[in-house]
């Protein structure tokens, strides 16, 4: 039985390599002889730097800049050089991610992304042709406001001062912008952005509903929120002549994509689509006779282009069974067999608290590993003994 592996990570607790070592150890404690092949999965967010930087060989530079909350953290980006040409890899995650803003302190009205904008000009200032960015497990909406000031760009307010964007209520302070002193070496650079396609900055879908309660926000911050980034979105169609409500993935990160579309000239990529540029997953799993996948919660937006749905909608079409393993089961779990996804099940098999779960999690996910190959195993077993009774009859 040829076992491929594929899984993200889980989100502030175990990135993607870390719950691939777990699994594959799962799978060895069964049979030691298994033919296993691992395939850590990134979709943007936390690992995506180390991941691609590993892959081609580059390295990890280490910066101080400012993290979501306004305090001094450090951070890193990664380098690698591909056919004469230097790409930056920053990994939003590693500078504004959720896991960097303290429990005490979630309200993405008042996280920054400015720390982003400090790491793109540590990227220029190395010289480089091309920056890869991605987007995922962000601790903030203020609209990529943040990393544009960082940038050079000046928000100001009615009497024509310069308004500090900390949090995405300082958004609705804004009446125009500034551009002038944006950095001048954006155009000659490349900027790529892996992110949720389906995730927009504006109306009833937008980010501040769909995410701004994940990052800590009550129902009327939600709201404020919401107001702050149509309005934000408002001013940069008047300033940049570029609508930016509805586009695909410019809710990405709370809004981080629309900022990036407008000050910087990225290009916004399915993140799944562009990630396989730099990983080959689909060699491997066409090889196997099951796939299994991870991920931190199974939900209702499994489906929409999280890493589960694309690993199973390419062993799909190859005709190969998906088992996902998962940290929590939510509201909508069910949605994920019609993406393709034969069977899922939680490594938390009793009432736990969170606190635990998070120090358990390897060793949950290595036995429920474990336990899922066995239970394959039970089924070719039937299926090659109903074979047999066939033939005999």
């Amino acid at each position: 039985m040829k076992v491929v592996m594929v899984p993200s990570g889980f989100k502030e607790c175990l990135d993607a390599e870390e719950v691939a070592l777990a699994m594959e150890r799962g799978a060895r404690r069964f049979d030691q002889s298994l033919d296993v092949e691992v395939v850590p999965m990134i979709d943007g967010g936390e690992g995506f730097a180390k991941t691609i930087v590993n892959i081609k060989g580059g390295e990890l530079i280490y910066k101080e800049v400012t993290g979501p909350v306004g305090e001094k953290i450090s951070s890193y980006f990664g380098i690698f050089v591909e056919n004469d040409k230097r790409t930056a890899v920053i990994e939003m995650a590693a500078v504004a991610g959720l896991k960097l803003v303290p429990r005490d302190q979630r309200n993405p009205l008042k996280t920054s992304t400015y720390g982003v904008g400090e790491l793109i000009l540590s990227a220029l200032d190395l010289g480089v042709d091309n920056i890869l960015i991605g987007c995922g497990d962000s601790g903030t909406s203020d609209g990529g406001a943040g990393m544009a000031q960082a940038l050079g760009v000046q928000f100001l307010d009615k009497n024509g001062q310069i308004v500090g964007i900390n949090g995405g209520e300082d958004l609705l302070k804004v009446v125009s912008i500034d551009t002038a002193n944006l950095d001048k070496r954006l155009v000659n650079v490349t900027i790529d952005v892996a992110c949720n396609w389906k995730n927009v900055l504006c109306g009833e879908n937008g980010v501040a509903r769909v995410f701004g309660p994940q990052k800590g926000a009550t129902p009327e911050q939600v709201e404020q929120l919401s107001s702050a980034l149509e309005h934000y979105a408002a001013i940069i169609q008047e300033a940049m002549s570029i609508d930016v409500r509805s586009l695909p993935g410019s809710g990405a990160s709370g809004g981080l994509g629309a900022g990036l579309i407008a000050f910087t000239g990225a290009t916004l990529h399915p993140r799944f689509d562009i990630i396989l540029n730099y990983i080959n997953i689909e060699e491997k799993i066409a090889a196997a006779d099951v796939v299994l996948t991870a991920e931190g919660s199974l939900d209702f937006q499994t489906p929409n282009g999280k890493i589960p749905s694309e690993v199973a909608r390419i062993a799909k079409s190859y005709h190969i069974p998906v088992i996902a393993i998962t940290g929590t089961i939510g509201k909508g779990a069910d949605l994920n067999y019609g993406s393709g996804i034969d069977a899922y099940l939680s490594i938390i098999q009793k009432p736990t608290t969170l606190e635990r779960a998070m120090i358990k999690a390897p060793q949950w996910i290595e036995e429920s590993t474990e336990s899922v190959l066995r239970q394959v195993t039970i089924g070719l077993q039937i299926a090659k003994r109903s074979f047999l009774k066939e033939r005999i009859s």
